[in-house]
């Protein structure tokens, strides 16, 4: 049995592990790589194997850094069986034709400005007609149900509590020509112990292999309670002041998060009674999805929903949700206090630059961060306090207020991380691996893994082979 790692390997995109026995390549996931566009496009576009020759793909959860770049494999050749749950074959969904959306949009644009310097053309990715072709080929599967993947393997999902129908997989493996067998499991994305809306994370005892994400394994997260706290002051405050407070969320998570957040905030009397609109298609769509899975909804949720006779978390009386555009283009208008929630997270596209750039000279107004800004996005330089800043090509003065909450991470930290390893039996675990992860991150974790006597632990380069 051979595993190989050919994304998220000692980075925190395009996630993609190979595993291959008995003359079967089983695909942990195909995310799309994320970093410099030329960089993107070569590695996202050309794959390090031939697609034809996968014979099965295994999908942890929806988000496109793990499921991104399926409609390209499938493009290329690749026609077996994509596994996950049901949940995250509805979110792919959408956030696949989203994609597909946006790579059609983003090679318009590239292909005007080489036009006009003479150059080749190039082609999307994948376009949306590539993503309805690869959605025949997903297949649901419910957690805790065994299931052959392939000659040999068995899976077995299990809730990982990061974002709705994210799970964590058992392969169970027999190498049907020496008679060894592995219990292997992989994290995909591990979320929280302490969420709100989903249920946590599930743990297992049992491994002799696992491959564990790391990205926050240098770090401790602030607590929700905290988080939740500082939402209602901001709301409060910006209010009095007759502003409107503008949220770049990500579509799937972070905004029904925010949802469930004011919803409770609401109810308890602890936020002025102001109209909250969730400005985003993906989002709206996404939260349509999250409606539809009670089964995920954690006994906090299920605790609201009884004491508030309300039929969802997502759902309250002053919230409203928009697709159209012209709806969206109509909030520019509003005098009066509101509450914006719009993607994308790091106000790189989508409507909420347009609210930023509309909001942002407004020093009554607030624009709160509540997810992660990498470098050089409008998010990180707002955060920064760049000032001014440009938008759409022009400079814009920063007169709004600048507000930064932590604490809404999707993504295990440190403690939870430890946590979900050292449930398992250590005198079985034969070796870890740590990926999605920066090196610094990942290689603290790997310290305070050898420090609870796990035996071997490894940090893994891409292209990386290792034989069992």
């Amino acid at each position: 049995m051979k595993i190989t790692f050919w994304g998220a390997a000692q980075e925190v995109t395009g996630s993609m592990h190979l595993i291959e026995i008995n003359d079967k390549r089983i695909l942990l996931e195909c995310g799309f790589f994320q970093g410099h566009r030329a960089d993107t496009y070569e590695r996202n576009l050309h794959f390090p194997f031939d697609p034809a020759s996968i014979d099965t793909l295994i999908l942890s959860h929806a988000h496109i850094d793990h499921s991104g770049n399926i409609p390209n494999l499938v493009k290329q050749g690749f026609t077996g069986n994509i596994w996950c749950t049901s949940a995250t074959r509805n979110l792919c969904t959408y956030m696949l034709m989203d994609s597909g959306h946006i790579q059609e949009q983003d090679v318009e644009y590239v292909n005007k400005q080489k036009q006009k310097k003479g150059e080749t053309p190039v082609e999307p990715i994948y376009t949306q007609n590539d993503v309805q072709a690869c959605l025949g080929q997903f297949v649901s599967v419910s957690p805790h149900r065994k299931l052959t993947v392939a000659d040999g393997v068995e899976a077995t999902f299990y809730n990982a509590g990061h974002i709705l129908g994210a799970a964590f997989v058992q392969l169970d493996l027999h190498e049907q020509k020496t008679g060894k067998q592995w219990c292997l499991v992989f994290s995909g994305d591990l979320g929280r112990k302490e969420v709100t809306i989903l249920n946590p994370p599930e743990t297992l005892a049992t491994a002799d292999i696992v491959i564990m994400e790391s990205t926050y394994g240098d770090r401790l997260h602030s607590d929700y309670s905290q988080a939740q706290k500082k939402l209602g002051e901001v709301v409060c405050k910006t209010a009095r002041r007759r502003g409107k407070i503008i949220i770049p969320a990500f579509a799937v998570g972070r905004t029904q998060e925010l949802v469930y957040a004011l919803n409770e905030l609401d109810v308890q009397g602890d936020i002025p009674p102001i109209p909250v609109y969730v400005d985003s298609p993906l989002a709206v769509n996404a939260t349509d999805v999250f409606r539809m899975h009670p089964e995920a909804w954690s006994q906090e949720v299920q605790n609201f929903l009884a004491q508030t006779n309300h039929r969802s978390p997502f759902d309250y009386r002053r919230l409203e949700y928009i697709r159209d555009v012209n709806d969206s283009k109509r909030l520019n208008h509003g005098s009066e206090p509101m509450i914006i929630i719009s993607a994308s997270g790091m106000a790189e596209g989508g409507r909420i630059v347009h609210h930023i750039k509309n909001n942002i000279d407004d020093p009554k107004s607030t624009i709160l961060l509540v997810s992660f800004q990498a470098e050089n996005t409008l998010g990180r330089r707002l955060q920064d306090g760049v000032n001014p800043v440009r938008i759409f090509g022009e400079e814009y003065k920063v007169r709004a207020q600048v507000e930064t909450i932590e604490g809404y991470s999707a993504h295990a930290d440190q403690a939870g991380l430890l946590h979900w390893a050292n449930a398992f039996d250590h005198q079985r675990l034969q070796q870890l691996f740590l990926v999605h992860g920066e090196p610094e991150p990942a290689n603290v974790l790997a310290g305070k893994l050898r420090e609870a006597q796990v035996k071997e632990v490894t940090v893994p380069t891409r292209g990386q082979s290792f034989q069992f």
